[in-house]
C-alpha cells in the first residue's frame, strides 16, 4: 500500500531547549512567543524550522500532513493558513487532549492513537511518522515509501554517521536487529557496559531517531494498550513498537542509513541551521 502521508508530533514546548535559551545571550527570548521549536525561525529567510522538513517530505514524495499537536495551541492552524509551510501538501491538525484527572498529555503513542482516531483514513493506510524538531533528509524520508517485505519500519542509524559528541550519542535508543534486518527491540539508554552487545555484523551500534513508517490498523492496539512508563508516566511510541515486534516477530523491517540528523535541543543548536535558503 503506498505511503503517502506524513504524521509530524509537534506536541508541547521544549522545557530544556527554553532552560538553555534562557542562558543564551544571541537568542534569549526566542521561545516567548512560541509554542513549539520546530516553530523557531531559522536560515537565511527566518523561516519555521518546521517548514524545511515539509519542504524535504514534499520532495521525498508526499502528499498529505498531519500535525499533531495540543488543543489550545493555534499557532500551527496559523502556519498552515498563512502559507508557512512547503506547497502542494494537504495538512491536517491532530490535537492530543489531556485525559480526564492528569495535567500533562499522556505521551506520544496516545498522540498517535489520537490522531489515527481523528483521522480513521489512517487506520486503513501505510504513513510515516517522525518528530517535529529533527530534519530528517529527503532520502530517510523516501525510504520509508518504498516497497518493503513488512507492513512497519523504521530507519535505523549507524552512530558513526552522526556530528553529535560521545555523550549526546549515549542518550540515544539503540536497536536489537536480527540478523535478517528485522527490529527485535528498541533499548532506551543501555548501560555503558552493555552497548557493545548491539553491534550488527559490520560492528556499528544501530540508533532509532524516532522515524518510523506503519500500517494503521496493525499498529493501532499497540498504542491502545501501551504500556505506562513508570518514570515518565506516559505511552512512549517505542515502548509500544517494542511489544509489537514481540508479539510479532518481523513485522518491523530496519532501513539502514548512515547521515547526520541536524535537531533542535538546545540553543546551540539554532545557529547549525544558518544556511538554510
Amino acid at each position: 500500500m503506498e505511503n503517502k502521508s506524513l504524521v509530524i508530533m509537534v506536541g508541547g514546548a521544549s522545557s530544556r531547549m527554553k532552560r538553555s535559551l534562557q542562558t543564551s545571550s544571541s537568542h534569549k527570548g526566542i521561545m516567548d512567543n512560541i509554542p513549539h521549536k520546530s516553530l523557531i525561525p531559522v536560515g537565511e529567510n527566518g523561516k519555521p524550522f518546521l517548514y524545511y522538513l515539509t519542504k524535504n517530505a514534499v520532495e521525498a514524495g508526499y502528499k498529505n500532513l498531519y500535525l499533531i499537536t495540543s488543543p489550545e495551541n493555534g499557532a500551527f492552524q496559523d502556519l498552515m493558513e498563512s502559507g508557512g509551510l512547503a506547497e502542494q501538501l494537504n495538512v491536517f491538525i491532530a490535537k492530543q487532549y489531556v485525559p480526564e484527572g492528569r495535567e500533562k498529555p499522556l505521551g506520544t503513542a496516545d498522540a498517535l492513537q489520537q490522531c489515527l482516531d481523528q483521522f480513521p483514513e489512517l487506520k486503513q493506510s501505510t504513513f510515516t511518522v517522525c518528530n517535529g524538531d529533527n530534519l530528517y533528509s529527503v532520502g530517510a524520508l523516501k525510504d520509508l515509501r518504498s516497497e518493503r517485505k513488512a507492513a512497519n519500519a523504521l530507519i535505523s542509524y549507524a552512530s558513526s554517521g552522526f556530528d553529535f559528541t560521545e555523550d549526546r550519542i549515549a542518550k540515544f535508543a539503540l536497536m536489537d536487529i536480527s540478523e535478517d534486518g528485522f527490529l527485535q527491540q528498541i533499548v532506551e539508554k543501555p548501560e555503558m557496559n552493555e552497548i557493545p552487545n548491539y553491534k550488527d555484523a559490520q560492528g556499528e551500534l544501530r540508533v532509532s531517531m524516532n522515524i518510523f513508517s506503519f500500517y494503521g490498523e496493525e499498529i493501532y492496539p499497540y498504542l491502545e494498550n501501551c504500556p505506562i512508563d513508570p518514570v515518565r508516566n506516559e505511552k512512549e511510541l517505542p515502548k509500544a513498537v517494542g511489544v509489537l515486534v514481540i508479539e510479532k516477530p518481523k513485522s518491523v523491517l530496519c532501513i539502514p542509513r548512515s547521515e547526520h540528523i541536524p535537531d533542535l535541543t538546545d540553543a546551540n543548536d539554532i545557529q547549525l541551521f544558518k544556511n538554510l535558503e
